[in-house]
């Protein structure tokens, strides 16, 4: 694949080019079969896009198994849309709009990326819903199952309040949300390509500094540095925090930069400017984790040399 400046320089700066060239040999544009079959048996999909007003957000889209399938060897249709009030309902109705999206699997921890634009003939969803949308596919690829808690599905809750929550800040509760996350999704956009990506760890791997600013240690990888790279080039960001077993959903918006340490590590730290927060009807409940073998331990026994080097 050909990566763009913002992810060479962090790949260079880590001294993992070669390994870089290596796994980017495995991307490509088309939808395998085994990838078709993955999709059609997920619940629910991670969506990254920029809004009207060039705000990045991601946004959780949850229905049956089969209301996200491959329909054709470049494009995917994702049936019902996004909920009313999403941030991205209107970007996910605009033929053209960068979407980078991320089904995961938290049942086997599987995980798979693919980015592109909205294609012709999507269709805005209500309030209840009864919108379309397809993604003509750019890139797409699989991660490894680092860092990913096991869960089951539970439910899909047919109520609920919609967004209950707007500010420029996190709120007390909000922010022991974050505090208990052991998941959460990120969107970045460079040089027109938007990525939606995994971020994982123990309960506390994400830290609030205030209720304007977070940060997080970035866990080794696969030498990409998509995210990262992507950061170097534009500091917008979007995250999103769901609620595993209520099925609500936390979205935040600002921007984020990487701080690189003396010792190898490395530290992203986001500036909080927008939350929604949601409990939409159609929301996914799930089981308490089993926590992934590799997530790092906290605190004073975190290894000094962690950094990313996938994403």
């Amino acid at each position: 694949m050909g990566y763009h400046r913002g992810s060479r320089a962090v790949q260079e700066r880590v001294g993992v080019r070669e390994a870089a060239d290596h796994v980017g040999r495995s991307i490509g544009n088309g939808i395998r079969e085994v990838a078709a079959v993955f999709l059609a048996q997920q619940p629910f999909l991670v969506v990254g896009a920029a809004d009207g007003a060039g705000t990045l957000w991601a946004s959780q889209l949850t229905g049956p198994p089969g209301f996200v399938r491959a329909t054709g060897a470049h494009r995917i249709t994702v049936t019902g849309g996004v909920p009313e009030g999403d941030p991205l309902a209107g970007a996910l109705a605009t033929p053209g709009t960068a979407v980078g999206t991320i089904a995961l699997d938290p049942r086997t921890r599987r995980r798979m990326r693919l980015n592109g634009t909205v294609a012709a003939g999507a269709v805005a969803a209500g309030a209840g819903r009864a919108g379309r949308f397809g993604v003509e596919a750019e890139r797409v690829f699989s991660n490894c199952p680092k860092y990913l808690q096991k869960r089951h599905p539970l439910e899909l809750v047919p109520d609920g309040g919609g967004v209950v929550r707007r500010g420029g800040s996190l709120t007390p509760d909000q922010e022991r949300t974050v505090r208990a996350a052991d998941t959460f999704f990120i969107t970045t956009t460079a040089e027109g390509g938007v990525e939606a990506s995994h971020r994982g760890g123990g309960p506390g791997f994400v830290e609030v500094r205030s209720p304007y600013e977070l940060s997080w240690p970035d866990y080794p990888g696969n030498a990409m540095f998509l995210t990262l790279g992507n950061l170097v080039s534009d500091p917008r960001a979007g995250l999103l925090f769901p609620h595993w077993e209520s099925g609500a959903l936390l979205q935040l918006s600002g921007r984020a930069r990487t701080g690189f340490g003396a010792d190898g590590g490395r530290t992203v730290r986001f500036t909080v400017e927008s939350v929604v927060e949601s409990r939409h009807p159609g929301r996914l409940r799930w089981s308490g984790p089993e926590y992934s073998p590799a997530n790092p331990p906290l605190g004073g026994d975190r290894p000094a040399h962690l950094g990313s080097t996938t994403r």
